[in-house]
């Protein structure tokens, strides 16, 4: 070998033999070719080299000089003179040469190290070189080369890992046992071996590549099969869509985008050479493997994830148990704010926390409570985030993301004595009530006994007075409508009226009156809109206008204001007027009120001819009108408790504060559905004002909605009129 002092030491009768078989190559030489000595053939060196005793000192290291006929023969090399790689060799001389080089396998290969970038360490290594990872015979051997097109060739599909692993010996036994390896065995065309991932540069060993461009290689050499080749895509399970969607991630943003070298590429997860499915628990993307995986790069949150529930669930091998992928996705991370992340503040209570903690099997199996997911939907705090809210609470922010622990832990940010702080930063001044009543209130009767009997009881009196006002109606409207039918076909007759106008509503009354179906309507729509958040109505409103949740809110208060200061306007109306103080005493009911709605009743089921007869107001506007007064009462006092919500849940506590809530939402209901059943009914579809009744647009009435409606004060008008009539007439006649 070049620099390296040769001695060649016989031992045995390898002295004699070589002296003997030299002498006779000379004898030869000279006899046959004269005196001039010809080129040097194989038989020659084989001549010595056949000999297996044939050896050398180097080093202190007995090296054999030993040339296997038959395996030279067999060689692509087999045509070749030994010559031809052992230059400059004098078969008269011992040592041959005097500095022996290694064979320079590059006189004929020269385009070797480009081919072989596997080893790109061959193109910056002068050649010919030592070390067997830079030199031919490391791989290939030296006589017993074996031809490429031959089974015997040791870099076929089947072989080429157990050669390269006579180097890499450590990657070798990594690679057997994966998936590749598994397909490679199985005689699968489309399985890589070492070479189909080597073949180009992608890996950095030793650090002094451009660290980028090698992920970025890695990428791309991962897709070209598991994206762009059919034979491996119909083979695995994956769709080419979830592969690819990689691309649209955290980690692939970071990489091509950024230009982050330490963005997770596949091998990051999968390994480079120990890739094996995800089922399989040796898998580093096995469930329970998962956190120590992302742990390589996000191992500060991963500590903290241990800590949690799910973390000490997974650690127990508990397979229900989320891991990082359960929740962050696997190939398509996206940024937690990016808006379609599954973990983004307005996807994590939906698509995260929801299937696991709704689902009725692991409810059952670990006896969670199957309702914390119903209750947060229906919750302020979830009907606000379903409906656009940008600020409202989600699971995490009070669970946390990552450190997610059990409510009887004393170090859960959800355990009683933690509840304080807790709410406190979203609720600056909270105190020890806001622990006091259920954080998850469902109006359950075991869980909740006081929400569910106000739910209770305020179902039944919407279902029964809005049902009894609904047969009141039809009945009416029945016996109206039969009525008017008599008088078209002329079995009745039609009473003349005449045609003048009777004073309803003084244009202050009707001011009151606008005031308060603007503003009453307004509170149901951007009420329901909270309660409501997907419903068709309010999703088209929220794609039109995007922040559509904080107008709610705002216009929500400014119209509760507005329906607050016109019922007190109203109340100092009927203290501080004429006209109000005699509205009022209309107004109050009476026993009367009583008898005439029965009177009415049995005229309209047909049990009495006789029509009752009803002044300025009747039972039907007494009762809306006091129904009103107390609905405004309830709606504004609980309004206001809800509003101001940090104050009051410090003064009344949690449980107050769900049934200040639970009571305005029922009375919401009640108050809404009279107004369209009974109100509307009254001054639109009754047939005896339709198509509808203009004394809140007009003032005024005609004499004939006055005869069918308020005939008693249609005759005091009249007899009021009759009397002044007089009395002017008596004046007159005096002043004659």
């Amino acid at each position: 070998m070049a620099g390296y002092h040769l001695s060649i030491c016989f031992k045995g009768n390898s002295m004699v033999k070589l002296l003997i078989k030299s002498s006779l190559s000379i004898y030869f030489v000279l006899l046959f070719g004269g005196i001039s000595i010809h080129a040097q053939t194989n038989e020659d060196c084989l001549s010595c080299h056949s000999d297996e005793t044939l050896t050398k000192d180097q080093n202190g290291k007995e090296i054999s000089l030993f040339v296997k006929e038959s395996v030279l023969k067999s060689s692509p090399h087999a045509k070749l003179q030994c010559t031809a790689c052992h230059t400059g060799f004098d078969m008269d001389n011992i040592p041959h040469k005097e500095n022996i080089e290694p064979i320079n396998c590059l006189t004929c290969h020269k385009n070797v190290p480009v081919k072989h970038a596997f080893h790109p360490q061959m193109l910056k290594a002068k050649q010919p070189a030592t070390s067997p990872d830079l030199n031919c015979k490391g791989c290939h051997g030296t006589h017993d080369i074996v031809p490429k097109n031959t089974s015997s060739f040791p870099f076929t599909k089947a072989k080429i890992v157990s050669a390269c692993g006579k180097c890499h010996n450590a990657i070798a036994a990594t690679f057997l046992g994966s998936t590749h390896d598994e397909e490679l065995q199985k005689g699968n065309a489309a399985a890589p071996d070492c070479l189909t991932c080597h073949h180009g540069t992608i890996s950095n060993k030793n650090g002094n590549r451009n660290t980028l461009e090698i992920k970025l290689s890695q990428e791309r050499l991962c897709f070209s099969c598991h994206v762009d080749n059919p034979n491996v895509r119909s083979k695995i399970a994956p769709t080419v869509k979830f592969i690819k969607s990689y691309e649209n991630s955290v980690h692939s943003t970071a990489l091509h985008k950024k230009g982050n070298s330490k963005a997770a590429t596949c091998i990051d997860c999968h390994t480079a050479h120990g890739i094996i499915k995800g089922t399989d628990s040796r898998s580093t993307v096995f469930k329970l493997n998962v956190p120590q995986t992302c742990s390589k790069c996000h191992g500060g949150i991963v500590s903290e994830y241990k800590e949690s529930a799910h973390g000490k669930a997974i650690a127990n091998r508990n397979m229900d148990a989320p891991v990082c992928t359960d929740c962050h996705g696997e190939h398509n991370i996206l940024k937690h704010n990016d808006p379609s992340s599954p973990v983004a503040y307005k996807n994590l209570s939906s698509q995260v926390c929801s299937p696991c903690h709704s689902s009725v099997r692991l409810t059952d199996r670990y006896g969670m409570s199957s309702n914390k997911v119903s209750s947060y939907v229906t919750s302020y705090h979830g009907l606000a985030l379903k409906g656009g809210s940008r600020e409202v609470a989600n699971c995490a922010s009070c669970h946390g993301a990552h450190t997610i622990k059990s409510a009887s832990d004393p170090t859960s940010s959800v355990n009683k004595a933690n509840l304080k702080h807790t709410c406190g930063r979203c609720h600056p001044g909270a105190n020890e009530n806001f622990a006091i009543g259920k954080i998850h209130s469902t109006a359950v009767e075991k869980e909740d006994p006081l929400l569910y009997w106000i739910s209770t009881t305020y179902l039944f009196l919407i279902f029964s007075i809005i049902g009894g006002m609904f047969i009141h109606n039809i009945v009416d409207l029945f016996r109206k409508a039969k009525t008017k039918l008599l008088i078209r076909r002329g079995r009745i007759d039609e009473e003349e009226h005449g045609h003048g106008l009777y004073l309803r509503m003084t244009l202050s009354e009707r001011i009151q009156h606008g005031t308060l179906v603007i503003s009453f309507f307004t509170l149901v729509f951007t009420g329901f809109m909270l309660r409501f958040p997907d419903a068709w109505w309010v999703a088209g409103i929220r794609n039109i206008l995007p922040h559509a949740f904080d107008l709610r809110s705002i216009i929500h208060r400014i119209a509760a204001v507005i329906m607050v200061s016109g019922s007190l306007y109203h109340f100092y109306y009927l203290l501080f007027t004429v006209r109000g103080r005699k509205l009022g005493y209309d107004l109050l009911p009476r026993i009367q009120d009583a008898k005439d709605m029965v009177n009415a009743l049995k005229y309209n089921f047909g049990f009495s001819e006789e029509k009752p007869r009803f002044g300025r107001f009747s039972y039907i506007e007494k009762s809306e009108y006091w129904a009103l007064v107390w609905g405004t009462i309830i709606m504004t006092m609980t309004g206001i408790f809800l509003w101001f919500d940090n104050t009051f849940i410090g003064l009344f506590t949690k449980l107050g504060w769900d049934i200040a809530r639970t009571v305005h939402y029922y009375e919401a209901w009640l108050a809404f559905l009279a107004i369209i059943v009974w109100h509307f009914y009254f001054i639109i579809f009754n047939p005896d004002v339709y198509p509808m009744n203009l004394a809140w647009l007009k003032g005024t009435i005609t004499e004939e909605e006055m005869e069918d409606e308020h005939p008693l004060e249609l005759e005091e008008i009249k007899r009021q009129a009759y009397q002044q009539e007089v009395k002017n007439e008596d004046n007159e006649n005096k002043n004659i």
